[in-house]
């Protein structure tokens, strides 16, 4: 199995000089930074470091996954943001949990033995009331369903729909936002009985940079959007 690691970035210049180099390389057949448009040297010191980078066209999360997906040459996928808050010593099991035929591995911040250093009261309250929420309504056993630390075998990408526009047209029009694909696929995972598991790897405090969690907007329109999944597609 050929692994592809995507680095998500946004100025995050002092995260990335302190975490990338920490990236157990030998785990991956190909190491991409998607970037959404830094300003502060970001594109430029991870092309110094030999780094492929390529800095999107639309802005949001989702279109940087989106408009990488024709030069992903893994099978398999995990997704960083190297601003801190993902362990980077993680990488290796969550590489092993693909390898043993899982089709999601979530890097969680709330199993036993791990906590996040970057939550706050509200933060804290929204994950795990969404993570409450679809194991709910899905049968699911998560403990973290938001993170952007995962692995994931790209043929899931297609098979839960997750790279049509039409999965999230209704919540981002209704909330006039553009968001993500990590509960939507933490959702339909559960919903299609695909293989889940999960490793601890808790959520370190964030090096330089500023959090760009639009909190009360995408939590609004990730809310619908589990409950919308339950009733329809």
């Amino acid at each position: 199995m050929k692994v592809t690691l995507l680095a998500l970035t946004l100025n995050e210049i002092d995260g990335v000089r302190a975490i990338m180099p920490r990236i157990p390389r030998e785990c991956f057949h190909q190491i991409l930074i998607l970037d959404g448009g830094s300003t502060d040297g970001t594109v430029e010191w991870a092309r110094d470091a030999g780094y492929s980078v390529y800095v999107q066209k639309r802005r949001g999360i989702r279109f940087a996954y989106l408009e990488a997906l024709p030069m992903i040459e893994g099978d398999a996928i995990v997704t960083i943001s190297p601003d801190g808050n993902c362990d980077p010593a993680v990488l290796p099991r969550l590489v092993d949990k693909l390898r043993e035929g899982y089709d999601l591995i979530i890097g969680s911040r709330y199993m036993k033995g791990v906590r996040s250093e970057d939550d706050d009261l509200v933060t804290a309250f929204g994950n795990w009331l969404f993570t409450r929420t679809v194991n709910l309504l899905y049968g699911a056993a998560y403990s973290d369903v938001m993170v952007i630390y995962r692995a994931f075998t790209k043929s899931l990408i297609y098979e839960l729909g997750l790279d049509k526009d039409t999965s999230y047209t209704l919540p981002e029009k209704l909330f006039r936002t553009v968001i993500s694909w990590e509960p939507l696929m933490s959702v339909r995972a559960a919903k299609y009985r695909k293989r889940i598991g999960e490793v601890p790897a808790g959520e370190p405090k964030r090096i330089g940079g500023e959090r760009k969690l639009q909190v009360f907007r995408w939590g609004a329109a990730y809310y619908f959007q589990i409950w919308k999944e339950r009733f329809f597609r």
